[in-house]
C-alpha cells in the first residue's frame, strides 16, 4: 500500500499538467492506496483556492475518489462526517477539526460562525472559551 500526497490527487481530479495526470492515474489504477486526513485537507483548500472548485464539485470528486475500491481513508469516519457537515454548509477544515474532536467534552473557538453552524449541524458542543 502507498500513501500519496496532495499533488497526486489534485493532478488526478485536474488533469491540469497531461503528464503527470497519466502517472497519477496509473498509480489509481495499479496500486492500493491510503489517503491521510491531511492530505484531504490541503486537496480540499487547493481544489477551491487554486482551482476555483464549487463545493458540491469537491464532493463529487472526492466520493468518486473515496469509493475507489484499492482507496482507503485513515480516517473514513471523520471524513464522512466532514463530507456530510459540509455539505450542510459548514466549512471543510472546521468539519474535519470538529469531526476529529468528537471525543472531546468540547471544542472551543472564537469563531462566531464556525459556532452556529456546529451547533445547526452536529451534535458536537462547540463554544467560546
Amino acid at each position: 500500500m502507498i500513501s500519496v500526497d496532495t499533488n497526486i490527487i489534485v493532478r488526478l481530479l485536474t488533469g491540469d499538467d497531461k503528464p503527470q495526470f497519466k502517472r497519477a492515474k496509473a498509480l489509481f489504477e495499479n496500486e492500493n492506496i491510503i489517503i491521510t486526513t491531511s492530505v484531504i485537507l490541503e486537496c480540499e483548500w487547493v481544489l477551491r483556492y487554486a482551482y476555483h472548485f464549487k463545493q458540491s464539485e469537491i464532493i463529487i470528486a472526492f466520493q468518486s475518489l473515496f469509493g475507489l475500491s484499492n482507496v482507503q481513508l485513515n480516517d473514513p469516519v471523520v471524513i464522512a462526517d466532514a463530507i456530510e457537515w459540509q455539505q450542510n454548509g459548514m466549512d471543510f477544515a472546521d468539519a474535519i477539526h470538529l469531526a476529529q474532536s468528537k471525543d472531546a467534552e468540547a471544542f472551543v473557538t472564537f469563531d462566531k460562525k464556525f459556532i452556529k453552524s456546529a451547533l445547526k449541524n452536529t451534535s458536537v458542543t462547540v463554544r467560546e472559551p
